[in-house]
C-alpha cells in the first residue's frame, strides 16, 4: 500500500503508524506512509521519533481542507489507500468553539473525499467514534445499524462526515469504509482525555476533576488493538460499509472505577479525586458490538484492561518529558478556562 495518514502526528494516528512498522511486520505487506498533519494543539511530531529515516516515511505539514496539497500529495506519492484520523475530536473543546469542529471534521473530510475521487484513490477508510451513535441505556450494545443521535458538536460533526463518506460510496462507487470505535487509551494520548490527564494530574498530586457522580460508563479500547483492525478492515472491508471496533465486555467501566484503579496503580490516595459539575450533555454509556468486524475479519480484543491501563501508566511515568512539555501554554489556559471554576466551586 501506498497510504496517505491524515492525523498522523495525532494519538490514535501516530500510534497506527508506529504499528505498521513497529508491529505489523510482513503480514501486511509493504507500505509507503505519508503522513499529513496541520500541527494543531493535539498534534505532536515528538509522536512519530524515530521513524524518519528508518522506514519508508515521510511527513508533510498541512490541513486536509487544502485541495491543492492534498492533490499534488496524491500525485508525488501515487497514493492508493487514505486513512483519515484528522479531525477535532474533544468534547469539552467543541462545547467552547463548535465552529472549529464543523470546519475539520465535515468541510475537511469532503475535500479529502473529492479529491481522492479525482485520484482515483483505491481504498478510503473514515475513523470515526461510537459517540455518533449517542448516549445508550444501562443494558445493550450499538450495532452498526442502531440509529444516529449525535449529542455534542464533536459528534454531530463526526456524524456529518461520516455520512459523506458512505456518500462517496453510493453515490459515486469509491471504495470507502467506516470504522467507529469505543474510547480509545495508551501512549501518545493528549492528556486532555480522562486517562492521561489524571495520570498525569496524579503524578504531580493535582487534583483530579471527576465530572458528576463519576458513574458515566465507557468501554475501552487499547489503542493496539485499535490499529490492528484497521488493517483488517483495509486488507479485507466491504465498500460502503462500517465496523464497530470495541472493547471487550470486560472494559466496560464507570470513570470513577478507572479513576481509583489510576490512583492504585500510582500508589496516591483517593483524596486528589475531586467531582466537578458535569458536562454540559454528557452521554450515560457507550458500548458498541463487534460481531461484525469479528465474523468477517477474525478481529476481537487482545488487551486485557488491567494489562493495557497498567502499562499506559508505566508508559508516561516513563516519559514525563513528553508530556510535561505539552501541559503548559496552550493547554494550561484551556485548562483553567475549562476547569477552572469547576475545581473552585
Amino acid at each position: 500500500m501506498r497510504m496517505l495518514v491524515t492525523g498522523g502526528a495525532g494519538f490514535i494516528g501516530s500510534n497506527f503508524v508506529r504499528w505498521i512498522f513497529e508491529r505489523g511486520g510482513t503480514s501486511f505487506g509493504d507500505h509507503r506512509i505519508v503522513v499529513l498533519d496541520a500541527l494543531t494543539y493535539a498534534g505532536n511530531l515528538a509522536n512519530l521519533d524515530g521513524l524518519d529515516g528508518n522506514y519508508d516515511y515521510r511527513f508533510i505539514r498541512g490541513d486536509i481542507r487544502d485541495g491543492e496539497l492534498v492533490k499534488q500529495l496524491f500525485a508525488e506519492e501515487k497514493i492508493d489507500t487514505v486513512v483519515n484520523f484528522a479531525a477535532e475530536s474533544h468534547v469539552d473543546r467543541s462545547i467552547m468553539d463548535p465552529l472549529a469542529f464543523v470546519r475539520t471534521n465535515v468541510e475537511g473530510t469532503q475535500v479529502l473525499l473529492n479529491t481522492a475521487r479525482d485520484a482515483g484513490v483505491e481504498r478510503y477508510l473514515q475513523i470515526s467514534t461510537d459517540e455518533v451513535y449517542g448516549s445508550l441505556g444501562p443494558t445493550g450494545r450499538f450495532t452498526e445499524s442502531s440509529p444516529l443521535k449525535p449529542s455534542s458538536a464533536y459528534s454531530a460533526s463526526k456524524t456529518g462526515a461520516d455520512l459523506l463518506v458512505l456518500a462517496g460510496f453510493h453515490t459515486h462507487g469509491m471504495n470507502t469504509m467506516v470504522s467507529r470505535c469505543s474510547n480509545n487509551y495508551g501512549p501518545y494520548q493528549f492528556p486532555e482525555k480522562l486517562i492521561p490527564l489524571f495520570i498525569t494530574n496524579a503524578m504531580t498530586d493535582k487534583p483530579l476533576p471527576l465530572y458528576g457522580d463519576g458513574k458515566n460508563v465507557r468501554s475501552w479500547l487499547h489503542v493496539d488493538d485499535h490499529s490492528h483492525a484497521i488493517m483488517l478492515i483495509l486488507q479485507g472491508g466491504r465498500a460502503g460499509e462500517v465496523y464497530n471496533i470495541g472493547g471487550a465486555p470486560e472494559s466496560e467501566k464507570e470513570n470513577v472505577d478507572v479513576t481509583h484503579a489510576i490512583l492504585k496503580l500510582l500508589g496516591k490516595p483517593e483524596s486528589l479525586i475531586k467531582p466537578v459539575d458535569d458536562r454540559l450533555g454528557h452521554d450515560r454509556r457507550y458500548a458498541v458490538d463487534y460481531t461484525k468486524i469479528k465474523n468477517e475479519l477474525g478481529w476481537q480484543p487482545e488487551v486485557t484492561f488491567d494489562d493495557g491501563l497498567a502499562s499506559t501508566v508505566r508508559w508516561y511515568q516513563e516519559n514525563e518529558s513528553w508530556w510535561k512539555q505539552i501541559k503548559s501554554g496552550e493547554y494550561e489556559s484551556f485548562y483553567q478556562a475549562y476547569y477552572g471554576d469547576r475545581l473552585r466551586a
